[in-house]
């Protein structure tokens, strides 16, 4: 199927979804679509560094924070329409991924993630420490209950819902666009044997450095619509434990080498997570997390794609 086409047919999918929760009439239902719709697109930006190219990156919910903040710094200088927010996110945290890999690039494994983390923590402590978007107190963000689009007055909820969604399909059109081009295949090649293709002549550098500024790009424009979302953006929940560790673990438990996976991984972890929040409490979300981690890992360690895959080959050898 052609990236037109395919494009075309996930936004059929966002609208038939959109259409059947308006029909229903139950406003959390696009409140919790928004934060899984937030992960998929969390997911699959990571998916491209970290799944793709096999650098783990701890500091997902640094640039997820850099477009929320970015949000909150032209909401106070001079309010703009969220589409246009959330393009500023993607070109400043892509901007700023592209210098997190010229920084950091050259490290690998353990030492990669870990200075990946160490950047997330100078982030928030800048953040905390910059009072014009409220600093280590929080910022307000006023909205209305509803807007007019087109003649047509839908609730703030199913817009800031239809946004995200557009977010989420771009990120899944990117990933898999890169997954089919030679883009893709020079990724896999460092992914596989990073010196192998160093020798061979593949340009490793610079194909990391689009990865990490594709990555911080997406996750930044998944962050910019948060602040309207939530209200009251403080450093503890834009930089919350819980975004790096869904980025990061969606993926996994999808398979990590597919476009597929992280979409998968996030809709199963998303909604569970919804659930628990509804019928528990979300103080149980990230141990939901916690323990699917660790089963797959075990279990499938190549994630829910990889674990077909493996039935497939079987059943056809078997054949």
């Amino acid at each position: 199927m052609s990236t037109t086409r395919f494009t075309l047919v996930c936004v059929l999918v966002g609208l038939v979804v959109y259409i059947f929760g308006h029909l229903l009439g139950i406003g959390y239902l696009f409140f919790a679509g928004y934060t899984i719709l937030q992960f998929i697109a969390l997911a699959s930006a990571w998916n491209i560094l970290g799944g793709y190219c096999g650098y783990v990156n701890f500091g997902s919910a640094a640039f997820f924070a850099l477009g929320a903040y970015s949000t909150v710094f032209f909401y106070k200088f001079n309010p703009l329409p969220i589409p246009l927010l959330i393009i500023i996110a993607a070109v400043v945290s892509g901007i700023v991924g592209l210098g997190m890999g010229y920084l950091t690039l050259r490290l690998r494994g353990a030492f990669f993630a870990i200075a990946t983390l160490a950047m997330a923590v100078v982030l928030q402590t800048l953040v905390v420490n910059w009072s014009y978007v409220g600093g280590s107190r929080g910022a307000y963000i006023v909205r209305t209950d509803t807007i007019d689009i087109g003649g047509y007055t839908i609730e703030y909820i199913e817009y800031l819902f239809l946004l995200m969604m557009a977010v989420a399909i771009l990120s899944i059109v990117i990933s898999r666009t890169i997954a089919r081009t030679q883009l893709g295949f020079g990724f896999a090649t460092i992914r596989d044997d990073e010196l192998a293709a160093e020798a061979s002549g593949v340009p490793t550098l610079r194909l990391k450095l689009i990865a990490t500024t594709i990555s911080g790009a997406l996750m930044g424009m998944a962050g910019a619509p948060f602040p309207y979302y939530i209200g009251y953006l403080q450093p503890a929940s834009a930089f919350g434990l819980e975004y790096g560790v869904n980025s990061i673990a969606m993926p996994i438990i999808g398979g990590t080498t597919s476009w597929v996976g992280p979409l998968i991984g996030a809709i199963l972890l998303g909604s569970l997570q919804q659930i628990a929040t509804v019928t528990i409490s979300s103080a149980v979300n990230l141990l939901i997390v916690g323990l699917l981690l660790v089963g797959f890992v075990v279990i499938a360690p190549n994630g829910l794609v990889g674990l077909v895959q493996d039935r497939l080959r079987t059943r056809r050898s078997g054949k």
